[in-house]
């Protein structure tokens, strides 16, 4: 990969390559093997992002990498900050004018960042912002990573550091799966950011090679998988892009996920009044977890302007969730976040820089 890139004169992202892609590129120039550790440690554990700050590399190696890098870092645009809440939500953008909106939450000693995969999002959910739009492209491996090494660089300021990463702004992680795992792996390797990953989650709306993929990945991620209706019917209505994996191939898949890696299956249900919040749903819902490795969150409706949906009162939620818990589902509320600066769940849209 590395030589390709090399050879064609391309400039590469370095957070692109994995920890062996960079020894191979650096053995490559001559360079001993403990350059690829020190470069490595600058980008992923010690945050730089300048290759002045690489002060115990020599001049003719930064000067080198340099000149076949084109920067790792997202441009930083419109920053936006819910001062009671402590979330932020940033504009990243990239070389190309593309640009994607990630978001950091606090809560407690928990700094968790919401990355994207996409720009926009080709599933085109009904009742979610980012699917109103077209589908760009995916990032790349480095552009996902770029997103949480940004705010990481804003904690580290504060001494404080990501605690966790969700894949869950937007586009769809598993239709992106290449770039999301290197993503993943290189933020877990043990030499540079190292977060555990168990405090990784991927979020799906069931795209079930990949669920079946990742099983088999060993590594023992949380999976999150978005179902926001227990009939096939509706689901297809509210999320065009599943009709070709039926609820009981995803759940399937979920199960065979639950039963290779250990990790209990979350499964996301947005709550929308009048159309998947009855007392009925909530029967059928519990009907086909039951008995499974599995939690439900429900997240009342995020209203977004121009959609024709409204978020369900308040107990008629909770309604919802005590039949769960009768009929042997654990559930929880979701508590909206960042909601008053259109960074809650659904309401990440498609931004361009250029």
């Amino acid at each position: 990969m590395d030589g390709v890139i090399l050879r064609h004169n391309h400039p590469v992202n370095l957070l692109d390559l994995s920890y062996e892609q960079l020894a191979e590129l650096l053995a490559g120039w001559g360079e001993p093997s403990f350059r690829a550790r020190q470069v490595w440690g600058w980008l992923w554990r010690r945050l730089a992002d300048d290759f002045e700050a690489m002060s115990d590399l020599p001049g003719s190696l930064r000067q080198r990498l340099a000149e076949v890098s084109r920067g790792w870092t997202a441009v930083p645009g419109a920053l936006q900050l819910d001062a009671d809440e402590g979330t932020e939500k940033a504009l990243l953008s990239f070389p190309d004018g593309e640009a994607v909106e990630a978001v950091l939450m606090r809560e407690g000693a928990r700094r968790t960042v919401c990355v994207s995969t996409q720009v926009g999002c080709p599933v085109g959910c009904a009742f979610c912002a980012t699917g109103q739009g077209e589908c760009s492209r995916s990032l790349s491996a480095g552009e996902i990573a770029a997103q949480v090494l940004h705010f990481a660089r804003r904690l580290a300021a504060k001494e404080e550091r990501v605690t966790h990463v969700v894949v869950m702004g937007m586009g769809e992680p598993l239709l992106n799966y290449a770039a999301t795992l290197r993503a993943i792996r290189n933020l877990n390797h043990p030499q540079g950011f190292a977060l555990g990953a168990r405090r990784f989650t991927v979020s799906t709306v069931g795209v079930v090679p990949g669920m079946r993929k990742l099983a088999k990945e060993g590594l023992e991620l949380n999976l999150a998988v978005s179902l926001h209706a227990p009939k096939d019917e509706l689901r297809a209505e509210l999320v065009p892009a599943v009709r070709r994996w039926p609820i009981r191939d995803v759940l399937a898949a979920a199960d065979d996920y639950a039963s290779s890696t250990g990790r209990r299956v979350s499964y996301e249900y947005v709550m929308l009044a009048g159309i998947n919040d009855a007392p009925v749903q909530a029967h059928a819902l519990s009907g086909l977890l039951r008995g499974r490795l599995a939690h439900v969150n429900l997240i009342p409706y995020n209203r977004i302007a121009g959609l024709p949906f409204e978020r369900p009162p308040d107990e008629r939620v909770e309604n919802f969730r005590i039949i769960l818990v009768q009929r042997g589902v654990d559930a929880t509320i979701r508590r909206s976040r960042g909601t008053r600066i259109a960074a809650g769940c659904g309401q990440l849209r498609a931004r361009s820089a250029g």
